[in-house]
């Protein structure tokens, strides 16, 4: 123990806690008081909502008292996480942060309201993304290639002869091969027929004359006849029809536009460097002598 009293780094952790401590003494009148935190009605509304939205129920006194605690706990290890300076270089606070900057530009766009004359013009630009597709209601029957075989183009005309004669209306339940999908379509969009059958198939059907069985017509399944009994075009519509989804483009568009601003401004407050290591520098020289 002797000799352990004698090290100096033994003196100099002592009289270093000797200092800590009158330092300590001497100031702790000194000390600044506490920052002010305080519990807002807006906030207590919140934290009331939240916990009812999930519970389906409202709290107890009990539970809305550790609410209270727990909210003013947060706000004392943020505050001085924040002192600390553990807020700088994180990633995913600078994530947050630059996420709620952006919400405060959306909230300015939001601000925004379009006329009919503007809505109109943006839809006059932007018109085949709304245009309505061709439809389709058909019926159709499925020959499967594999059973038909070297007979399936005899099958077909055979078929095809029997359906028409027995008009456009008859119940082909039963006359074709078994198939996965429906037998019968009603306005059914080009694009989802196309998702069903393959394009080339929807492509096909758009040049059949309604009223009467035709085929057979090629799918990604095997081979189909189809009555096709109604037709509509398609049609780049007029503003009344698809008033919704040119707001929403509208409104995407305008948000853009406020972000891009929003972040222009803050841009000018600030003088950009950007430092290349040695190694990209010397690649990029390399690849301009090239």
């Amino acid at each position: 123990m002797k000799r352990i009293l004698q090290e100096p780094l033994v003196h100099f952790l002592v009289l270093g806690a000797l200092l800590f401590a009158g330092y300590g003494a001497l100031n702790r009148n000194a000390a600044p008081p506490p920052g002010r935190i305080v519990i807002s009605q807006g906030q207590l509304a919140s934290m009331l909502e939240t916990f009812t939205r999930t519970r389906q129920r409202a709290p107890t006194r009990e539970e809305f008292n550790g609410l209270i605690k727990d909210r003013v706990r947060e706000e004392v290890y943020c505050r001085e996480a924040m002192a600390l300076g553990l807020d700088k270089d994180d990633t995913v606070i600078r994530r947050r942060l630059r996420q709620k900057m952006k919400f405060i530009s959306d909230d300015m766009a939001a601000q925004i309201q379009p006329t009919d004359a503007e809505l109109e013009a943006y839809l006059a630009a932007h018109r085949d993304s709304f245009r309505v597709e061709p439809q389709f209601t058909f019926r159709q029957l499925y020959l499967d290639p594999a059973k038909h075989g070297e007979n399936l183009a005899l099958d077909a005309a055979q078929l095809i002869a029997k359906l028409n004669q027995f008009g456009g209306e008859t119940n082909v339940a039963g006359l074709g091969d078994p198939f996965m999908l429906d037998n019968a379509f009603t306005s059914a969009p080009a694009s989802e027929v196309a998702r069903q059958f393959g394009q080339e198939f929807a492509v096909k059907l758009g040049g059949l004359q309604p009223g009467h069985w035709q085929g057979p017509i090629e799918s990604g399944f095997g081979m189909h006849l189809v009555c096709v009994s109604e037709r509509t075009e398609g049609r780049r519509p007029a503003l009344a029809e698809v008033r919704d989804a040119v707001r929403r483009e509208w409104d995407d568009v305008q948000r853009r536009k406020a972000n891009e601003t929003f972040y222009q401004e803050l841009l000018k407050h600030y003088t950009v460097t950007v430092e290349e290591p040695a190694a990209a520098g010397a690649q990029i020289k390399v690849a301009q002598a090239k």
